[in-house]
């Protein structure tokens, strides 16, 4: 199977589509660790290379470790991780920094983090900045390959590129319901040679065939943090009734291209500028959807379809308006 690649940078060529380790941390059901390698395997073998995770997100950096042992040795330069550093707000000193960037090496079985994208939850504590200046002393000596950002605003990445951080990537929230990044953000990263990782981009699920024409979900119904949390962002996008007229919307245009609603969703947002990836939650050993992402890469939209899907977010709120630029929702 041949997935797309796109170069972060040089030396660091990932797939357009990423597999995002969120939902092995707790919150999408039980994985079993054997199960769960033995999947990251087979999409290994299938094409899908590049893997999203995080410091935080349970046991996925040791899942990446394991991973890295059983892959033959002429796989693992094939092979991308991109894990986060996510602390909590307070004093940033060289030793702190260097012994969580140490810990996801030795998690990871590695001996340089492919990218680490830096995320911070507190802006009134500046101290983000002391932090990456440490980062960027330990990607100088080899333990970090590139540096990227999670969910940081325009504002702050301004701040951090005109004191001269080099940064290749910002991981934000993007999809045919949230378009924030447009406002601000992709301009700055289009003139900053800055590239987007996209999550949400399937809202968890719900941009697929098996909710047109369903009712609302009772909370009971949102059996993992997915789908809670993209279950208040159509709330707050427009409701829905009128999330039901865009998968009606999306499901028509799919039919057209013999394509399905989430291929149709992640090539919207692949066809982005500065988007160089999606992130697609991947719940190891319960659930996958491989052979279906694969054909997101034969859709060409057309300027019907644009005015299409349109037609229905021009009638939404604008959640710029209502939550801020990216990565506000978490502050």
């Amino acid at each position: 199977m041949h997935i797309p690649k796109i170069s972060l940078a040089d030396d660091l060529p990932i797939c357009r589509i990423l597999n995002g380790m969120w939902q092995v941390s707790g919150g999408h059901g039980q994985i079993n660790r054997e199960s769960a390698i033995l999947e990251m395997l087979e999409y290994h073998k299938d094409g899908f290379t590049t893997w999203d995770l995080a410091d935080i997100y349970g046991p996925a950096e040791s899942y990446i470790g394991e991973f890295h042992k059983r892959l033959p040795l002429e796989e693992l330069s094939k092979s991308q991780a991109l894990t986060k550093f996510v602390p909590n707000p307070g004093p940033m000193t060289k030793s702190i920094v260097e012994y969580y960037v140490d810990q996801s090496l030795k998690k990871m079985n590695t001996e340089s983090l492919d990218l680490l994208q830096f995320h911070w939850w507190d802006y009134n504590n500046s101290s983000y900045i002391d932090a990456l200046n440490h980062l960027s002393k330990l990607r100088d000596d080899g333990k970090i390959k590139h540096l990227g950002l999670t969910n940081f605003d325009t504002t702050r990445v301004k701040i951090m590129i005109e004191k001269g951080f080099k940064l290749v990537s910002n991981q934000v929230q993007y999809s045919i319901l949230d378009q924030r990044a447009e406002k601000l953000m992709t301009p700055f990263c289009l003139k900053h040679g800055i590239s987007l990782l996209t999550y949400g981009t399937l809202l968890g699920g719900f941009l697929s065939e098996k909710y047109l024409n369903s009712p609302e979900p009772h909370r009971s119904d949102l059996t993992t943090s997915s789908l809670q949390k993209y279950h208040n962002m159509i709330t707050a996008w427009g409701g829905w009734g009128l999330f039901q007229k865009l998968l009606d919307v999306l499901s028509k245009i799919a039919k057209k291209h013999d394509s399905s609603i989430a291929n149709v969703s992640a090539k919207f947002i692949l066809d982005k500028p500065s988007v160089a990836g999606i992130i697609i939650g991947t719940r190891l050993g319960i659930s996958e959807h491989r052979d279906d992402n694969l054909h997101v890469f034969d859709l060409e939209l057309d300027s019907q379809d644009h005015s299409l899907i349109n037609s229905i977010t021009k009638k939404s709120n604008d959640l710029f308006d209502t939550i801020g630029d990216c990565g506000d929702e978490y502050r």
